[in-house]
């Protein structure tokens, strides 16, 4: 016998989900959320999972929206509840990753009367969503004499479009009087929603085209983005006469030899004048955050002449030089250029393409020499874990890492709107979870141990792995200028630890192995990809090696 929520405010919600086919829910427990949880689970074409920890939760949800590309609604009960959602939130914000947060709460009139989980929640994401709303309870009436299922209806069509549309969290808050436990056997008909999301057009400006000719030097930069098939076969037209230079990063998710993935590689050791030897005249850049500092620093200095920037949401002034925004996304600006322009060859290529060879060839011969650490690990990562894999990276460290080895043939994720540690194992379970072929994270030990709760998880599947390479403290901060020279590094700043990973892989039904030297390594890796009962945690102890002062070395060798 099915149990639905008697609300009627909840019908309505799930209703209308289902109607725009938003099938995945996450729930946390509590009191005030149980008529969101009993109604949800009780309907056959919702997929339901139980994370208990909302910050967690609320990182899974955002993988799983970045794996299956459409909204995934994420629900809690009231008071602190809602506020661990905050970090994921902001996450999904920058990286335009579709979350409806459905937070419920108390009635209005107890906030601030020091009641139990009451506090003000409406509104509370306004700063980092693209819109937040509040529900009527059942019953009630608006100024306008809407009746609370009308100005229900209207309210929650008008938010789920809304996340739709500009792909990018949204908020319902659902007050609700008791009794919570009201329940019915059959639900009410309902009207077949009308769906009104708007779709943009786009038209090429004939100036771009001119502007676009008369340029010598054209440089795309590539920053955080999706695996696009489409985009990366427009920009191979591009480089494939050496008309443009196209610079990507990891998680570009973009591959050609022709491509310029190791940015960091490149330009470590640019002076005044190379800044201005390579600099471009007309920089275009797509995706989102960079993780390049270098990069970022050698453009802010070279001042293009043009910088346009192609994004359906954000047109960020990244690099003080920005003249026009592009919005669109970039495969549809790009299909219309192609059309349009001459596909020349241009000498800058050339003059990038020396600079390659040289660095690559003082790459390979550091390679030969590193000794075991935590560079060492991600050059055997990158030539052993399987091409069908996901890789999930977090952040610090991790991606950064990453850029300097050949991780282009993977798809690559990794949590760069804001750039935090938190919540970095969370998505990647999130997204493991909605995938048929195999995901893997490769973690820091503080990104891990911060986010324990990721793994508090039980949908988890069994070809799921991560790699902890746990170097004994936020390493990070012994790499970056500023903290080395400080009394409060250790403690306060890289913060040093003895810790390990065992027991709590144990704990969370996860297979475990630990190794500490090159030989063990080597052994363990190729086995560590086979098929098994179980998700696997492989943790790299390296905090006897002196990981800052290699990978200084490195930099230094390609000088």
């Amino acid at each position: 016998m099915k149990q639905y929520s008697a609300k009627r405010s909840i019908q309505i919600l799930a209703h209308i989900l289902e109607q725009y086919g938003i099938d995945k829910i996450i729930i946390s427990p509590g009191s005030r959320n149980a008529p969101l949880a009993i109604h949800f689970s009780e309907i056959d074409a919702f997929q339901c999972y139980s994370i208990v920890d909302e910050r967690a939760a609320a990182f899974v949800g955002l993988g799983m929206s970045k794996s299956i590309k459409k909204p995934v609604a994420i629900t809690c009960t009231s008071g602190s509840a809602a506020t661990n959602y905050y970090p994921a939130v902001v996450e999904a914000f920058y990286q335009n990753v579709p979350l409806l947060v459905l937070t419920a709460d108390r009635p209005a009139d107890f906030v601030d009367i020091f009641d139990g989980q009451t506090i003000r929640q409406k509104n509370i994401f306004q700063q980092h969503s693209y819109g937040d709303f509040e529900l009527l309870e059942d019953d009630s009436s608006t100024s306008s004499e809407l009746s609370a299922d009308d100005y229900n209806f209207e309210t929650i069509k008008k938010a789920v479009e809304l996340c739709i549309e500009k792909s990018g969290p949204v908020h319902i808050n659902i007050p609700l009087t008791e009794p919570l436990y009201n329940l019915l056997e059959e639900l009410p008909v309902m009207p077949a929603v009308e769906k009104t999301i708007q779709k943009k057009n786009y038209e090429l400006p004939s100036n771009l085209v001119a502007d676009w000719h008369t340029s010598k030097r054209i440089m795309i930069l590539a920053g955080t983005l999706s695996p696009n098939p489409e985009l990366e076969a427009q920009l191979s037209q591009l480089v494939k006469n050496h008309t443009v230079v196209v610079l990507t990063e990891m998680n570009s998710n973009l591959q050609h030899d022709k491509f310029f993935a190791h940015i960091d590689r490149y330009i470590t050791d640019f002076s005044e004048e190379d800044y201005h030897t390579y600099a471009p005249d007309l920089l275009i850049t797509i995706g989102q955050n960079v993780v390049s500092k270098r990069v970022k620093q050698f453009l802010r200095k070279a001042k293009p002449k043009q910088h346009w920037h192609i994004d359906e949401y954000w047109q960020p002034d990244t690099y003080y030089s920005l003249t026009q925004k592009i919005e669109t996304k970039p495969e549809v600006f790009f299909s219309k250029l192609l059309k349009s322009i001459n596909l020349e060859p241009r000498p800058y290529f050339n003059l990038w393409d020396v600079l390659k060879d040289k660095k690559d060839a003082k790459h390979e011969e550091y390679l030969n020499k590193a000794p075991f650490s935590d560079f060492y690990l991600f050059k055997q990562l990158s030539n052993q874990i399987p091409e069908n894999y996901r890789v999930h990276f977090s952040n610090s460290s991790a991606i950064r890492y990453a850029q300097l080895f050949e991780y282009q043939k993977y798809d690559v994720y990794c949590n760069r709107g804001t750039s935090g540690i938190d919540g970095c194992t969370s998505t990647a379970m999130g997204f493991a979870m909605m995938e048929d072929e195999p995901t893997i994270l490769i973690t820091g030990d503080l990104s891990f141990f911060y986010d324990i709760n990721g793994l508090w998880n039980q949908y988890i599947p069994p070809y799921t792995r991560i790699v902890i390479f746990n170097n004994g403290e936020g390493n990070i901060f012994k790499i970056i200028p500023g903290p080395s020279g400080t009394n409060a590094l250790d403690e306060f700043i890289a913060t040093q630890h003895h810790r390990n990973a065992e027991l709590l892989a144990k704990n969370f039904g996860f297979d475990y192995t630990r190794v500490e030297d090159e030989i063990s390594l080597d052994r363990v890796l190729p086995n560590y990809f086979k098929p098994d009962s179980k998700p696997k945690i492989l943790e790299v102890m390296t905090s006897g090696c002196n990981n800052a002062d290699i990978l200084k070395q490195y930099f230094e060798s390609l000088k």
